[in-house]
């Protein structure tokens, strides 16, 4: 097993909140190629990445690749995170975030209306728990996503990448290789068909 240095255990001491220290230092030895040590960081955040990145994907399988794949970038990377008053979460998100958007700007992905989207968790909404509200936020939701896989590819992308990655319009306007201005123009049609394509009384379920 490697054994952090005394200078980077005293500057883990100076840096870092008496809370996160425990994973910033197993941060510091994975850093000096303790195994070990990355194993637990993985142990520790691969659940909520895999969260992170399902609730964007909604598909079980993909999100366990792509969090296969943030962890693995994060290994190669790990040498380059440094304590910046952000809990280390935070850097596993980001690139988990990017590796979503390099799935949707891939063309792997395939919008699916199948079962598995309802296996949801109700804490993503807010519904008060009322049994009428989850069922037709649902509805919805099956409602939505049968309605963009109706839209042009580069529709669908756009939708995606912006509403399910939450990118900006100038990252959505990187990864898709176009300007700020045609993704807005892009962006915009794509949400006015989806507006002809949604069935009567979807707003009004929402709200």
């Amino acid at each position: 097993m490697t054994v952090v240095t005394q200078q980077a255990r005293t500057a883990l001491a100076d840096a870092v909140p008496e809370e996160q220290s425990y994973v910033w230092n197993l941060v510091a030895r994975a850093q000096q190629g303790d195994t070990e040590a990355f194993g637990k960081i993985y142990a520790q955040y691969a659940p909520a990445v895999f969260r992170f990145i399902y609730f964007r994907v909604r598909h079980s399988p993909t999100a366990e690749d792509l969090t296969s794949d943030t962890f693995l970038r994060a290994l190669k990377r790990i040498g380059s995170v440094r304590w910046q008053g952000r809990d280390f979460a935070a850097w596993l998100i980001t690139i988990a975030r990017h590796i979503v958007a390099d799935y949707y700007k891939s063309g792997r992905y395939r919008f699916e209306v199948s079962g598995e989207v309802l296996d949801f968790d109700q804490e993503e909404f807010s519904l008060d728990g009322a049994p009428d509200r989850v069922a037709m936020d649902h509805v919805n939701n099956l409602a939505l996503l049968a309605a963009v896989k109706k839209l042009n590819p580069s529709q669908q992308r756009c939708i995606a990448l912006r509403f399910l990655v939450g990118l900006s319009t100038a990252e959505t306007a990187q990864s898709m290789g176009k300007s700020e201005g045609a993704v807005k123009a892009l962006q915009c049609r794509a949400v006015r068909m989806l507006g002809r394509l949604l069935p009567d009384g979807f707003q009004e379920g929402r709200s």
